[in-house]
């Protein structure tokens, strides 16, 4: 099955190959649609542009996603690539500082608490403003972000990151509203705990994944692959109706009450 058959996207936030960003985007190259990649900084450069290449992409370039100007400028350069049309956008960006994934979130100093809410939540905002016209010309689009359940409920040692998830939670509802008379789809996928680099920096982690296995109703892990199904599911016309969503992909933890 090739539902991406023709489609173009951007996929922002693959890092290496164990990126949750890099399994949904190599499901969606298998299917058939072509992508444009960002990274950030150069130290994972190398790392993006083979995978990248992997997939035949047309266009990497560097993405700082605090920057209007600089988001505008990927939108536009994946625009040029793709014939002045976008189908698809992938957005799996989110940053807080190590030293606030431990220890108390009332601790939180104010820079590092705005630093977590742009990069993690606004940034969704300006790539999906940027990315409308180009959505539009095609007829349509579709947008997915990553959340976590940590935006809804306390997570030990999320602090800040859960507030910006919250953030992120709210910014998918109101983007399916201002989007949905352009026929842009916006929603979200929340995924248990999957085993990134990202993940890494986390405080108890490992105490996250093996709580979530024991709790859950399927008492199994959960990988960067499941996660890749379910999105491509949500970006594939198979979802025509589904709008400010999200869909959680966490073994039916987020449904227990404890």
């Amino acid at each position: 099955m090739r539902r991406f058959e023709g489609k173009r996207g951007l996929v922002l936030g693959v890092a290496n190959k164990r990126s949750i960003a890099w399994a949904i985007a190599r499901r969606l190259a298998e299917e058939g649609a072509q992508l444009a990649f960002t990274y950030q900084g150069e130290r994972i450069e190398k790392s993006v542009r083979e995978l990248a290449e992997s997939v035949s992409s047309p266009l990497v370039t560097e993405c700082d996603v605090r920057s209007d100007e600089d988001v505008v400028r990927v939108v536009q350069e994946a625009g040029e690539s793709f014939g002045g049309q976008l189908d698809v956008l992938v957005h799996s960006v989110a940053y807080a500082a190590a030293e606030d994934l431990e220890g108390r979130f009332t601790d939180t100093p104010r820079d590092r608490f705005w630093m977590a809410l742009d990069v993690s939540a606004y940034s969704l905002v300006a790539c999906a403003r940027a990315a409308e016209p180009l959505m539009e010309a095609a007829g349509g689009g579709a947008i997915l972000t990553m959340t976590y359940l940590g935006g809804e409920r306390a997570v030990p040692h999320y602090n800040v990151m859960g507030v910006a998830k919250a953030a992120l939670d709210a910014s998918v509802r109101y983007l399916a509203w201002d989007l949905g008379q352009k026929n842009v789809r916006v929603n979200a996928v929340s995924a248990g705990p999957v085993r990134t680099l990202a993940a890494r920096s986390i405080a108890g982690f490992p105490t996250m994944e093996a709580i979530v296995e024991e709790r859950s109703p399927l008492h199994r892990p959960i990988d960067a692959d499941d996660v890749g199904s379910a999105a491509a599911y949500l970006l594939s016309d198979e979802a025509h109706n589904v709008t400010g969503t999200t869909l959680y992909v966490d073994s039916g933890y987020h449904a227990m009450g404890m």
